[in-house]
């Protein structure tokens, strides 16, 4: 594995690793729990983590074919049609084990491509080219929320590590993206962030002296910006208009403009 990719592959690994650690031992009838995240099941949601990844596997291995299915996998994302039953019809695995073993196999391959590539490189993926070292942060941020999704549905307490920078930085970088994904007015300065790392050190995004701050711990803000907490129900501080109003509209991930869950809703 190149030396430059080596830290976001080992940090997306070990994000992979805690999913299929927490789902590995459930019973077949957890397995379709359904979960806050818009009564998708527990098995959607990993589905939907493999499906992506072999999205992403194929962008690297025959990006001409996977030009090709995006055109419809958008028409999917676009259509009224439910997600996961679409993208479950054009999955391989039907079972729980098969969709382990599958991910597994999926996940593995994109990793050593992954290290094997310098992080400028260039990968097609649904809008603009992506470097391979966002596409790999990325994936971590979209492992995280939807790993939270069953963690919330399972009742269980995570363990906070310091792979939520990777997901912090996404969300700080996406700020403009929020306010132009809803047709409005894009700040020209994004705000001061500063967030409590979990081994207890401090992450700063944005300008010491910008009128607009938002501060608080790690793990609030990327439940804020990945849509699985409301800001309201979080311990996050925030001054200025800007960035009261990022709070309330924020997302990370690509995709139609979605919205978050209302006060109360998703308080575990």
């Amino acid at each position: 594995m190149g030396s430059q990719m080596k830290n976001i592959c080992s940090d997306l690994g070990a994000e992979y690793q805690a999913l299929h650690d927490l789902v590995s031992g459930l019973n077949e009838n957890k397995w379709y729990f359904k979960t806050p995240f818009f009564q998708w099941t527990i098995f959607d949601e990993v589905a939907h983590i493999a499906f992506f990844d072999h999205e992403a596997l194929l962008a690297v291995e025959d990006p001409v074919r996977f030009k090709a299915r995006s055109r419809k996998i958008m028409e999917i994302v676009v259509s009224s049609d439910p997600w996961p039953e679409q993208f479950n019809r054009m999955l391989e695995p039907e079972t729980p084990d098969t969709l382990l073993s599958y991910w597994y196999r999926t996940r593995t391959r994109l990793l050593e491509h992954f290290g094997a590539m310098k992080p400028g490189d260039r990968l097609p993926w649904y809008g603009p080219d992506m470097s391979v070292r966002s596409f790999a942060t990325a994936r971590l941020m979209e492992t995280w929320a939807h790993s939270q999704d069953i963690f919330d549905t399972l009742k269980k307490k995570r363990r906070d590590t310091n792979r939520l920078r990777h997901v912090a930085h996404i969300g700080v970088n996406t700020f403009q993206w929020s306010f132009k994904l809803r047709n409005l007015t894009v700040p020209s300065i994004g705000p001061r962030v500063e967030l409590s790392s979990p081994d207890g050190g401090q992450w700063e995004w944005g300008q010491p002296d910008a009128t607009n701050r938002v501060w608080g711990s790690a793990r609030d803000f990327c439940l804020v910006v990945t849509q699985r907490r409301n800001v309201a129900d979080t311990r996050l501080k925030w001054q200025g208009k800007h960035a009261g109003q990022w709070l309330a509209i924020a997302q990370a991930f690509a995709g139609i403009p979605q919205d978050g869950p209302i006060p109360a809703e998703r308080v575990f």
